[in-house]
């Protein structure tokens, strides 16, 4: 099913900017200053599709060394206590996380 979503098919839902801390392997490695946006997948009648989204944006990573962290999973702690599992796909700073959320769902 997710291969017939288009971009079209998301909705912003939710946007994240502060300053938090990344963890990789649980282990801190230290403060990023973060702008990451989350999409809701949606129907064709424009209901959201449960669990199905995408989430993207950057983090600033100042002195963490990014280069062995490029292509890791990582926890992304926001300001307010909730974290985020994303992928950190470039040295640039730019996270990814596409799917059925920090848990995958029995159906997948």
């Amino acid at each position: 099913m997710s291969s017939e979503l288009h971009r079209d098919s998301f909705r912003l839902v939710e946007q994240y900017v502060g300053e938090g801390e990344l963890q990789w392997r649980d282990e801190p490695q230290g403060r990023v200053r973060y702008d990451v946006s989350r999409y809701q997948a949606m129907s064709a009648s424009g209901l959201p599709i449960p669990g199905l989204h995408r989430i993207e944006g950057r983090l600033e990573l100042g002195a963490i060394p990014a280069a062995r962290l490029v292509g890791q999973t990582v926890t992304l702690w926001l300001a307010d206590g909730r974290s985020l599992r994303l992928t950190l796909e470039d040295a640039t700073g730019r996270v990814l996380a596409e799917g059925h959320g920090p848990s995958k769902c029995g159906c997948c």
